[in-house]
């Protein structure tokens, strides 16, 4: 099979979608393996590395495109990407469809088939894909957000663990899963306070039990949200429903009752945001302010530190990728349950609902799809 690995063109994003350790496995195993020239630089990864590993560098970017089978990317297709899709492609990359009508729309027009690394699943529930880069962005949002709360970038200028009688700076994270964990381990080394609000109470038990304490448990409410919001120097919302947009849990009103110059930082913004007064932003101008609160709203964090990122990104995704590239979209998918539900986009037909329920669109099942494409 060929298989091409552009370099990525959103903003201020470093990381590539396969390292040149990938590209020696797959050559092992007899594909042809297109890398974009400069691709993986962001990433520490020269051309001579793809080379050497069995890679082919190629400086034309239409060609790239128009020579691959399969295309590996880490964020979702850009405008001009979108353009460059044809039925022949099948696209394994980052999509979160949910919050991008305009990206659905562009690859249902495409006729490519199209699977997303975050809703394929495992056998213990979890989102594989997800995690490394769900690990990632929880540790940088405290990062991003302790230096958010500095004066000079418009906050409230609190240093989070304060200093021998100055009482440290209170984090409230919403949500419990893989961000959320990772946001207040982060915090509780920086020596905040910290507060995890989530609505399941099994997992809140694992958490008060993992760190004896030390992080607060609460049940999330709409009186948590309120005491949160009045009383948090930084709220990081880390709430994930699986390919569906993220509900909308502070709202505009609310922010007149936090403390001018907190900060919100919004892990969720791949998928619309937490956050009602959330608006994707970029490394390049990563912060902006709503009636006096800093909000950080960054959709590609990881991105700032690619090599880290695109290193645990790649450990995780080589298998899938193995498959696809031996066995084919239908037989892989075919093969793993917990892949199928990787498929969003197929034949100008959306196959994961929540998508389609996102925008009010029809969706058909991926299990009816691989089915007639198989028989």
């Amino acid at each position: 099979m060929k298989i091409a690995v552009p370099k990525e063109i959103k903003n201020h994003e470093y990381r590539v979608a396969l390292t040149p350790t990938g590209a020696r496995e797959l050559a092992e195993h007899g594909h042809t393996v297109l890398v974009q020239a400069a691709a993986g630089e962001g990433a520490g990864f020269s051309d001579s590395d793809y080379e050497a590993a069995g890679a082919q560098i190629e400086t034309d970017v239409e060609v790239l495109w128009q020579s691959a089978e399969l295309i590996l990317k880490v964020k979702e297709p850009q405008a001009e990407e979108v353009a460059r899709l044809t039925p022949n492609h099948t696209l394994f990359t980052y999509l979160h469809l949910a919050a991008e009508k305009s990206l659905t729309h562009g690859l249902v027009e495409s006729g490519a088939t199209c699977i997303a690394y975050e809703t394929i699943t495992d056998a213990k529930g979890g989102l594989p894909l997800l995690a490394p880069m769900s690990t990632v962005a929880g540790r940088m949002a405290v990062q991003a957000g302790a230096h958010s709360l500095e004066k000079a970038q418009g906050g409230s200028g609190v240093l989070l663990p304060g200093v021998p009688g100055v009482a440290p700076g209170s984090v409230t994270v919403i949500g419990g899963g893989v961000v959320g964990e990772n946001a207040a381990r982060m915090a509780l080394g920086l020596g905040a306070d910290v507060t995890i609000l989530d609505k399941s109470i099994t997992r809140l038990e694992v958490l008060d039990d993992r760190y004896q304490g030390r992080i607060k448990t609460v049940y999330s409410t709409a009186d948590a949200l309120d005491h949160a919001v009045k009383t948090a120097d930084m709220i990081v919302g880390a709430v994930l429903i699986p390919g569906a947009a993220a509900p909308k849990l502070i709202t505009r009103a609310m922010l007149a009752d936090m403390k001018p110059g907190s900060v919100l930082v919004d892990v969720a913004i791949d998928q619309g945001g937490c956050f009602e007064t959330s608006r994707p932003t970029t490394h390049a101008e990563p912060t902006y302010m709503v009636d006096g609160i800093v909000h950080y709203c960054v959709a590609n964090m990881p991105g700032a530190v690619a090599r880290t990122s695109t290193l645990g990104l790649t450990n995780a995704t080589l298998p899938f990728v193995l498959a696809l590239a031996d066995k084919g979209w239908q037989q892989a998918l075919k093969d793993d349950p917990h892949f199928l539900p990787g498929l969003n986009v197929h034949d100008g037909k959306i196959t994961y609902q929540a998508v389609a329920e996102a925008f009010s669109l029809e969706s058909v099942s991926p299990a009816d799809v691989l089915n007639s494409v198989l028989n």
